[in-house]
């Protein structure tokens, strides 16, 4: 059973669920509904408020990192490409986190089960920490950014996550985790039901994963 736990953060507060989908990703093609509410203007249970950006920098740069740029949330990035370009449906797992982080504005990250090495833990990343995102081999410096790691290193957080543990066509179980703090947890709570009601619709299962603090 899958386990994550929380190292001492005076800020940070985690959701982290487990999803089973019911055949690979590469079969599942999200559905009009979910597409439709990659708009910026959707209508969703939560919506995008500036306190909530700022207390989500302020978790990111307790630990000396910068979100600032390319190192911006991930939240604060699909905000952007909703109003310029829209959002580009990419599997339903990463399409439905997608969905919450854009109209909650709170990061989610998804990874690949499959890929990933227990034992599973949150914390910032050591100075020097950097790990490769993308198909292309950019990688970013996660020094000091509250990140997810297994026993590799660092593999996700509120900004990028890692090439090695991202989901792909033959995806069937993944791990979500949206990143929020203490002071967020009514909203985290919201988005984390919503969440789970969008897996449901479908077809997938999802299960929470214990956090354990520090």
């Amino acid at each position: 059973m899958l386990a994550v736990k929380l190292e001492s953060h005076p800020l940070a507060q985690i959701g982290v669920f487990e999803t089973t989908f019911p055949q690979p990703l590469d079969a599942m093609t999200s559905p009009a509904w979910l597409a439709q509410m990659l708009a910026a203007d959707a209508e969703a249970p939560l919506v995008r408020d500036e306190s909530v950006r700022k207390q989500v920098r302020d978790l990111l740069r307790h630990g000396g990192y910068k979100p600032t740029g390319r190192g911006k949330p991930a939240s604060e990035y699909l905000v952007r490409a909703a109003q310029e370009n829209g959002l580009g449906a990419i599997n339903a797992a990463v399409d439905a986190g997608n969905v919450v982080a854009l109209h909650s504005g709170l990061p989610v990250s998804v990874v690949d089960v499959e890929r990933l090495v227990p034992p599973l833990h949150v914390g910032l990343a050591e100075a020097g920490s950097s790990f490769v995102f993308n198909a292309s081999g950019q990688s970013i410096d996660v020094s000091g950014l509250l990140s997810l790691h297994d026993a590799e290193g660092p593999c996700a957080n509120a900004v990028k996550d890692a090439q090695r543990t991202k989901t792909h066509a033959g995806t069937t179980r993944t791990l979500t985790v949206i990143w929020a703090t203490l002071e967020l947890d009514a909203r985290l709570q919201t988005a984390l039901t919503w969440y789970r009601k969008l897996l449901a619709d479908l077809g997938a299962t999802t299960t929470p994963v214990p956090v354990r603090r520090d």
